[in-house]
């Protein structure tokens, strides 16, 4: 699936275009296919986004080359961004309670972005204050808002999906991924159902996460381990559509660190927590599909393994379940 056969100009070119791999824990006669997004020069899927947003917002207007973007993260996105913001002739600012990854921060910094720290106590909500308000101090200076934007959605719908069709031959039964702001899924699903509205769509949630509520499902609100997927607060979750999906999968912790453990063991694939749990619910939905209790245009599952675990090696992500998950 990786086609940079040739010498590029720029980081940049090296964004996409990741590599399509069946899984070899599923049914025999429905394969499952995880794209493998840590393959990004920043490791994460979130680089799709980072570029994607930051050109549109050049062309736009929104920022002019020489200004400074603004985003509250907790760790990829910034790192998506200050890859892309490095290229584009833009300065970055993270705006990051203090209790989040020490290395997605170090990293950001690496980059050349700048580092603003808010309480820990005081969450995301804080956090994303603050970045309104360095942006209404600075000339020039504009907030991405990865939760809100719809050109998140739309470098998905416009980059990742057609690379996954085109990879198939247009041959998706179902798509399952994991939901955090809910762009990936929702780029991916918006361009799936353009192709054949029976695709099936699943989100992906750990428990804990109340994403089910917006499909009128139940859910106990809880602590959850699992990063990067989830919400606690619907409110802010602008991008999701409940009209585009059909499931929501809730998956305990304990499942996806056993998942996560088993796919680096038994298929050599380093990845963390919230591709353990795409990886269960993905199979959940295969053996449907063989079962015969799901139809689908395709016998074909395609997931996405959103970044590398060696992000999360100081939080103990191959140890016990006991150790990482206390």
């Amino acid at each position: 699936m990786t086609t940079h056969d040739e010498p590029v100009d720029s980081v940049l070119e090296t964004i996409g275009r990741t590599p399509l791999v069946r899984l070899q824990d599923g049914p025999t006669d429905v394969p499952i296919y995880a794209k493998l997004e840590s393959f990004n020069p920043g490791a994460s899927i979130k680089d799709r986004i980072g570029q994607y947003m930051l050109e549109r917002m050049l062309e736009r207007g929104d920022v002019s080359p020489g200004g400074t973007i603004i985003e509250p993260t907790a760790g990829n996105t910034g790192i998506g961004l200050a890859v892309a913001a490095g290229q584009l002739g833009l300065d970055a600012i993270f705006v990051v309670p203090e209790r989040f990854s020490l290395e997605k921060q170090q990293l950001m910094s690496a980059l050349g972005g700048e580092v603003i720290n808010t309480p820990t106590e005081d969450g995301m909500d804080r956090a994303i204050e603050r970045a309104h308000e360095l942006a209404s101090e600075l000339d020039n200076a504009a907030v991405p808002q990865q939760f809100s934007n719809p050109l998140n959605t739309e470098a998905h719908y416009e980059l990742t999906a057609p690379e996954i069709f085109d990879a198939l031959d247009g041959e998706v039964g179902a798509v399952v991924a994991g939901c955090g702001t809910a762009g990936t899924l929702m780029g991916i699903a918006r361009y799936a159902l353009e192709q054949d509205p029976e695709t099936h769509v699943v989100a992906v949630e750990p428990e804990g996460s109340v994403y089910g509520e917006l499909i009128g499902e139940g859910r106990d609100e809880g602590e959850y381990k699992t990063e990067g997927i989830g919400t606690h607060d619907t409110d802010t979750n602008e991008l999701f559509d409940p009209e585009l999906v059909d499931d929501i999968d809730a998956i305990p912790d304990q499942d996806a660190h056993d998942e996560l453990k088993r796919l680096a063991r038994e298929e050599g694939h380093l990845v963390a927590s919230s591709a353990g749990a795409a990886s269960v619910a993905a199979k959940r939905v295969a053996r449907r599909i063989d079962d015969g209790d799901l139809d689908v245009p395709h016998e074909t599952v395609v997931t996405l393994f959103p970044d590398s675990s060696e992000r999360y090696l100081s939080k103990g992500i191959y140890r016990s379940f006991e150790e990482w998950s206390s």
